[in-house]
């Protein structure tokens, strides 16, 4: 299996292949024996050239983190036989985005007005789900031409809450 992985902006390949019990793995063409086991949900335990790693998965509907001890890193994982990775990889950005609830919830604020600017990654709403809140981020750098979320209102995942263009 080949990955691309972009940590903190700094784009790696990635190439795993399970052999007698433990993961080759080759990163940027060097190659690593690695021993990983799962304990929990969202935890990895490495054994990494005889150096032991705590890994912790923290996923946002728009964004990746792993936590390695306390270092937290921005990571982003592509597939490269995915079209919708290809897709992502060429930045195309043309034309209307929906966003859209991620989970069934409540809209506790709505963070920016129609027909104002906003950048990639900029909140627009925010959703309350299981007494957790969650900002729904712009997708891309335009102007949000629709705000269809009202503050108090609840939601289903899938609803529409914004158009960006």
């Amino acid at each position: 299996m080949v990955y691309e992985i972009i940590v903190d902006g700094k784009p790696h390949r990635l190439e795993l292949e399970k052999a007698d019990g433990l993961w080759e793995c080759r990163i940027d063409g060097r190659e690593i024996k690695v021993d990983a086991v799962i304990p929990r949900r969202d935890v990895i335990s490495m054994l990494v050239d005889g150096h032991s790693y705590e890994i912790k998965r923290e996923q946002t509907p728009t964004d990746l983190h792993l936590w390695v001890g306390s270092t937290r890193h921005a990571v982003e994982l592509r597939d490269p036989r995915s079209l919708q990775s290809r897709r992502a990889a060429t930045g195309d950005e043309k034309g209307p985005k929906k966003l859209v609830a991620p989970m069934p919830g409540r809209i506790v604020r709505v963070l920016v007005e129609e027909k104002s600017e906003v950048e990639a990654g900029q909140g627009i709403v925010v959703v309350e789900a299981m007494k957790m809140q969650n900002e729904i981020k712009s997708p891309k750098k335009g102007t949000v031409q629709k705000i269809l979320a009202t503050p108090g209102a609840a939601v289903n995942a899938g609803d529409v809450l914004a158009i960006v263009e």
